[in-house]
């Protein structure tokens, strides 16, 4: 590759303190995030079993003697795995037999079935996820404003430009896959179609070759489209399917589908927060529903700029996609986790983030400054309702929004950025 033409990741940091450590890394996310790119960079030799050169003659290769593939100077990349699993078990085999750090880059873009794999690679093969880009990779945040530094309560004022709305749907329509982020908003908003087509037709089926109704397979997918960045229910998703396409889908299919889309990096849902807060109200346990990116949902729906314009609720649930996608990136940089917060007494935090000490920050995601003031009232209130119940209250509140042109605390001391001003 070259290499001055590398666009920095988040990730690369984590990547390289991981191969001073385990003797290799697994690298797993969606297709077309960069995990090829970002893992090459890294790599000094490297081997790509889905090229299809010689009539797939690297998987030939790996499938008959697999140990020959790993033969390179290293880090040796290993491309798409998953295509061969008893690599992994190569791997493992080749870690044990040649004591040393760094040995080995693996990555996928799905997760394969146990079957044939022997070992679970613990002590010597780390995994790592990696995601689309963030606002901050792309170039679309300025990074004035660290989370880790305003987890710890620690902000310095700045002003910004202030971001019109189309150009906040073009960021959500366009999505952080590296290929779109130099297009124009519409060539790139043909991306995610492009990617949907090819996991439905084709990943869906390599993942496990087991055949599955493709026409349900999208009917569960534009329902999870529908119902982005909400906790709903698997009967739910089936209701919605029911209404809104007249077709009838049971609960085993529903769960085994989401399963595929779980492996194949479609989907990463948000998970419940409870652990930190020891409160006597009792904490719902529903996931909260996002695609891997926020475009992959639009593309789904066929959504256009003016359809968005035109509906502000969905561009809410969008935008807070987006947003949630960004903050996972960048909590997870600094060992830091992504939840959401709902009660049963009706009380929601938009995201959660729990540092590795146990402190835990409130967020509040909006799109508009005009619902700054409302946003703020909802984190202090939960505040103090929690301290009230002997809880563990967060050490810091911030209300992440897309039109404002500051970053500053309030005199009530939550925290507003913009989301263009925010980095890892």
């Amino acid at each position: 590759m070259q290499r001055k033409l590398y666009r920095p990741r988040i990730i690369d940091k984590t990547i390289i303190e991981y191969l001073a450590v385990f003797g290799a890394i697994c690298i797993e996310g969606p297709k077309w995030c960069g995990k090829t790119w970002t893992s090459s960079f890294h790599s000094k030799s490297e081997i790509f079993l889905s090229d299809p050169n010689g009539n797939f003659q690297n998987r030939t290769l790996a499938q008959t003697a697999p140990s020959l593939v790993l033969e390179g100077d290293t880090p040796r990349m290993i491309d798409e795995w998953q295509e061969v699993p008893m690599i992994w078990d190569a791997v493992r085999h080749f870690v044990d037999q040649r004591p040393g750090k760094g040995q080995f880059i693996l990555t996928g873009s799905s997760t394969p079935n146990h079957k044939g794999i022997l070992h679970s690679g613990a002590g010597r093969i780390a995994s790592l996820r990696m995601r689309p880009m963030s606002l901050y990779e792309s170039g679309d945040s300025l990074g004035n404003i660290s989370l880790e530094q305003l987890c710890k309560g620690i902000l310095n004022p700045c002003k910004t430009d202030q971001l019109d709305l189309r150009k906040i749907i073009d960021l959500i329509l366009r999505g952080g896959w590296p290929e779109s982020i130099k297009l124009l908003p519409k060539q790139a908003m043909l991306l995610p179609k492009a990617y949907l087509s090819a996991i439905i037709n084709n990943d869906v089926y390599r993942v496990d070759g087991i055949k599955r109704d493709l026409d349900k397979i999208k009917l569960l997918l534009r329902s999870l489209a529908r119902n982005e960045s909400t906790t709903v229910s698997n009967n739910t998703l089936i209701r919605d399917i029911k209404k809104r396409d007249d077709e009838d889908i049971d609960t085993n299919t529903v769960s085994s589908y989401l399963n595929i889309f779980e492996r194949l990096f479609i989907i990463e849902n948000q998970l419940p927060f409870a652990s930190s807060i020891r409160s006597k109200v009792r904490v719902r346990q529903q996931q909260k529903r996002h695609f891997t990116d926020p475009s992959l949902a639009c593309a789904l729906l066929s959504i256009t700029p003016d359809m968005l314009i035109n509906d502000l609720e969905t561009l809410g649930f969008l935008f807070e996609a987006m947003c949630e996608r960004d903050l996972n990136i960048y909590a997870e940089s600094f060992g830091a986790r992504l939840y959401h917060y709902q009660d049963y007494k009706n009380r929601e935090i938009d995201a959660v983030i729990q540092l590795s000490n146990g402190n835990w920050c409130a967020f509040e995601i909006k799109l508009g400054a005009n619902q700054i003031d409302d946003a703020a009232r909802n984190l202090l209130s939960i505040k103090k309702a929690i301290e009230e119940e002997d809880g563990k209250a967060p050490c810091s509140l911030c209300v992440i929004c897309g039109m404002s042109n500051a970053a500053y605390r309030r005199d009530d001391g939550v925290f507003v950025v913009p989301i263009t001003e925010l980095k890892n």
